[in-house]
């Protein structure tokens, strides 16, 4: 590798407000054919609507690379803390219309 490639760092800016980060217990993901939409929702027991707290778009490149990511952090996470169980399903219907979301 070029000392070029070696001295390339990414600065990324992380505000307060961003930094303090949404609670999501729901994730709505649909599909078009040149985008992936990730909806990340919060329910509260016994409410009867949840609300979308953040919306994130991304090409299908992208949307692929973060399950890539995804699966690594998860399984670096087991090896450090033991299985992840999923508990119970939810109950409530899955398909908002549109394209089949998975959760």
């Amino acid at each position: 590798m070029s000392d070029e490639k070696k001295d390339e760092k990414l600065n990324i800016e992380l505000s307060e407000e961003i930094a303090e980060g949404q609670y999501s217990n729901l994730a709505i993901i649909s599909h078009s054919s040149s985008e992936f939409v990730f909806d990340f929702i919060k329910i509260m027991p016994g409410m009867p609507k949840g609300k979308v707290k953040s919306r994130i778009l991304m090409t299908p490149q992208h949307a692929k690379r973060l399950l890539r990511a995804l699966n690594d952090n998860v399984v670096k996470f087991e090896s450090q803390n033991g299985t992840i169980t999923e508990g119970e399903q939810p109950s409530f219907p899955m398909n908002f219309g549109g394209p089949t979301a998975q959760a």
